[in-house]
């Protein structure tokens, strides 16, 4: 048995050693890879069990005994700054609409890509890819002066409407879209008499289902954490109009004395919607990322 030999040639049993190698080798990679990124929010969970001062004194690798003794921290010392209850209602207004906004309109604007060939089809195409390429800061001043123009600083929309403009989700939604939907099926929708629309939302988003849960998971955790245009365009910074990354930014502002214990409860406390999200999508993520990135 020993003298048999693989499809490449070489003796079974060196061909199996190098395989079970390979994969020892990759599992220890992605082992690794995992603890990098789960490490940070273990450390974060555990800090928001700690006292100021423990730490302060170093990292701990076991959960203290002082979560409760946070929150009422909370409460008391920092109630007027951070409220949870108004903050997820604010960031989940945000998020929940602008994470609409992005898959549906994204998914529209790949489908028309990909289903119709009209003039000027790979130019606005590549013109979606350039604008990806532009950063938000290089145009938030011009779009903070346009906001104030038309007097809808201090409001949601702002931070809402934009979102349905995403190109880089357009540019996977296209490319999940030639592996994996071919147009014969529209062609089969039309002769049976469907509408354009109609086929859109009946045949094309079920079978975009996994690249639409995949670019969900990603435009709601961007939303939800986005500090940065929120506070741009909240000018009055009224605590019932704050974001919870609004908040808890309020509090590492505070002149009060700072307590970490506090800090970390809160950020604890800010990032349970997104492991919510995450939890619910994850099985979609593979499926999408796998086939958005195979190509014809």
């Amino acid at each position: 048995m020993s003298n048999m030999k693989s499809v490449y040639g070489e003796p079974k049993d060196n061909y199996m050693f190098k395989i079970r190698l390979k994969s020892g080798i990759l599992f220890i990679w992605f082992l690794f890879l995992t603890l990098i990124c789960v490490l940070p929010i273990y450390i974060l969970i555990i800090n928001a069990t700690r006292l100021d001062t423990d730490i302060a004194g170093g990292l701990a690798i076991v959960p203290d005994k002082y979560l409760g003794h946070n929150i009422k921290s909370m409460r008391d010392n920092f109630g007027n700054l951070f409220k949870p209850l108004i903050g997820y209602r604010n960031s989940a207004i945000i998020t929940v609409s602008a994470t609409f906004l992005t898959v549906f309109f994204s998914a529209l604007t790949a489908y028309g890509i990909h289903v119709y060939d009209f003039k000027l089809k790979e130019v606005s195409y590549t013109v979606i890819l350039l604008i990806m390429m532009v950063p938000t800061q290089v145009t938030a001043t011009g779009f903070l002066n346009f906001m104030a123009k038309i007097g809808l600083t201090d409001t949601y929309w702002p931070l809402i409407l934009p979102a349905a403009a995403a190109p880089a989700i357009v540019f996977f939604m296209r490319s999940y879209m030639k592996s994996s939907f071919p147009l014969d099926i529209v062609e089969a929708a039309r002769i049976d008499g469907s509408g354009e629309f109609r086929t859109f939302l009946t045949i094309a988003i079920p079978m975009m289902k996994p690249a639409i849960a995949v670019q969900a998971i990603f435009a709601f955790v961007a939303n939800w954490n986005n500090f940065y245009t929120p506070s741009m365009i909240l000018l009055s910074s009224k605590t019932n109009q704050k974001t919870l990354p609004m908040m808890i930014a309020s509090i590492q502002a505070s002149d009060k004395t700072s307590d970490l214990g506090v800090v970390y409860t809160c950020i604890a406390l800010s990032i349970v919607p997104i492991i919510i999200a995450y939890v619910l999508l994850s099985r979609f993520i593979i499926a999408g990322v796998a086939l958005g990135g195979v190509k014809e």
